[in-house]
């Protein structure tokens, strides 16, 4: 399989990919717990049918000290006994911001308030950030038909 554009390789990709990369540099460095960045990633990742970003941050989240058990349990979180009430609250605001068409009304008051009892603002913004973030990663790979399996841990530095 071959991407439709070598979007590594495209001047101009590469310049929106340096200020995308630069707002999830922000989020990367902010308090949210790196664990929690990773499973938001991934469960969006998911949702979005995104290959590419599903193995880079799966991969990612193994070379950050995260489990397989875990990692074998994000599509299936609600079920799981393995997720703290913090990274629930997080990937239920995942999917629901990545799933945001879906819902007429947005996000709903209770699933933003769960998220608001385990994270402070700064916390809260990097969340809602990262979700856009990683949406927009997933838009590109997903129209580009970007194959995924290649991936390796600090391979874009």
């Amino acid at each position: 399989m071959e991407s439709r554009v070598n979007y590594f390789g495209n001047a101009l990709a590469g310049k929106v990919m340096k200020h995308l990369n630069s707002a999830n540099k922000v989020v990367a460095d902010s308090t949210l717990p790196v664990t929690t960045q990773e499973l938001v990633k991934i469960r969006a990742s998911q949702i979005n049918g995104c290959g590419f970003c599903t193995d880079m941050h799966t991969k990612d989240a193994i070379e950050a000290g995260e489990t397989q058990q875990r990692l074998n349990l994000v599509a299936a979180w609600r079920e799981a006994k393995v997720f703290t009430d913090a990274e629930r609250a997080a990937l239920e605001i995942a999917e629901q911001g990545t799933r945001i068409a879906d819902a007429a009304g947005g996000v709903p008051d209770e699933v933003w308030e769960k998220a608001a009892k385990h994270f402070d603002e700064d916390e809260l913004a990097a969340l809602i950030s990262l979700i856009a973030i990683i949406n927009a990663y997933n838009r590109i790979n997903v129209i580009n038909q970007q194959p995924a399996g290649d991936y390796r841990p600090g391979m874009f530095g």
